[in-house]
């Protein structure tokens, strides 16, 4: 039986395109039709994806971004941040849909974008107006109507979400301080000293604290989302674990809220969301999420001083599905009028 809907790949030979590989071979209605890479051209995919070995015939191929989206319902774009930029406009001319995993979308401010990923971006005039933000618990009415989706990053998903009840209410304000631990595939595919594992197996360790290209992506999000004169001061560390993030987040509400209403925000805030956990007897782990494209998000109420209640809010995704690939394809099936949960519902494997 014929599927009702095409897709490519454009950057499919790294682990993000590995998972929107994936879940498009399962898919029910999408096809797969060509992934498109600089590497490995001619070669299975199998070559660089183990766990596609027999599950498809198709190749690596190399060919323009307009090429590749001729004829394409959809296309996904697993490309670094400022190369996705670049093909923008030629896959835009074809009259794809498009979801964008880089970051090259996802801020409004062309001077924020250059201090954050250190490059002029080079069509300042789509940051506006053009791209909805990929996250479905904010914007999927939004997305629902798009033609171009910028899906999030997996820091910014994982904290998003961990704070999105308080910036709903209004309850969101001033400076909110987090400390997020990742794994070593956030940072791709490439070998690295960050990476290597007998250090990374063995060592815990920060990088860019309190400068993360992350931060002004969250203070966007959350400010449309109800907070109020929001900074984040953000600290990532590395840890040794290949996929999964886990974020701590201190925010601070009015003494007038009380614990038990801060506990009933966040079950009712997520109660109908399909991919948003908030468990009943213990706070979010990394292992209970990962391999899926579910979030886990819990919260500690704190003592009040100074005229304000301290909140310390969990959250934990797999950085590659829901913090990236799974969280895309998510989008797609919103944008294409699909249940949101094809292909994402497999709860993972435990420990």
């Amino acid at each position: 039986m014929s599927k009702r809907f095409k897709a490519a790949v454009i950057g499919g030979s790294g682990y993000g395109g590995a998972e929107l590989i994936r879940r498009l071979l399962l898919h029910p209605h999408v096809e797969l039709v060509r992934v498109v890479s600089v590497d490995f051209i001619g070669e299975p995919l199998a070559t660089v994806h183990p766990n596609l070995e027999g599950q498809t015939e198709l190749k690596f191929e190399e060919m323009p971004a307009g090429d590749a989206a001729k004829g394409m319902d959809v296309v996904l774009l697993g490309l670094p941040h400022k190369v996705s930029a670049h093909k923008m406009p030629e896959l835009m001319a074809t009259g794809a849909r498009v979801v964008d995993l880089s970051g090259d979308f996802r801020l409004r401010d062309a001077a924020v974008y250059k201090r954050y990923y250190g490059a002029e971006h080079p069509c300042p005039d789509k940051l506006t107006g053009e791209f909805v933000y990929g996250l479905p618990e904010l914007n999927r009415e939004a997305i629902k109507k798009a033609k171009y989706v910028a899906s999030p990053g997996c820091f910014a998903t994982t904290i998003e979400l961990a704070l999105l009840p308080l910036a709903k209410k209004g309850l969101l304000e001033g400076p909110v301080e987090v400390v997020g631990i990742t794994g070593s595939s956030g940072s791709g595919i490439a070998p690295s000293a960050g990476t290597h594992h007998p250090t990374r197996s063995v060592n815990l360790k920060t990088y860019k604290p309190l400068d993360h290209q992350h931060i002004p992506e969250i203070v966007q999000t959350l400010t449309d989302a109800g907070a109020k004169n929001l900074s984040i001061r953000f600290v990532p560390v590395s840890a040794p674990i290949s996929r999964g993030i886990f974020a701590t987040s201190f925010a601070h509400v009015p003494e007038r809220v009380t614990a038990d209403e801060i506990r009933a925000l966040y079950t009712e805030a997520f109660a109908g969301e399909p991919f948003v956990r908030v468990p009943k007897k213990r706070l979010p782990e990394v292992v209970a999420v990962k391999g899926t494209n579910y979030a886990e998000v819990g919260v500690q109420p704190g003592d009040v001083a100074d005229g304000r209640r301290t909140v310390a809010c969990f959250s934990a995704t797999d950085n590659l599905i829901k913090g990236g690939a799974g969280q895309a394809i998510q989008s797609m099936n919103l944008m294409l009028g699909l249940d949101e949960r094809l292909t994402l519902e497999d709860p993972g494997g435990w420990p």
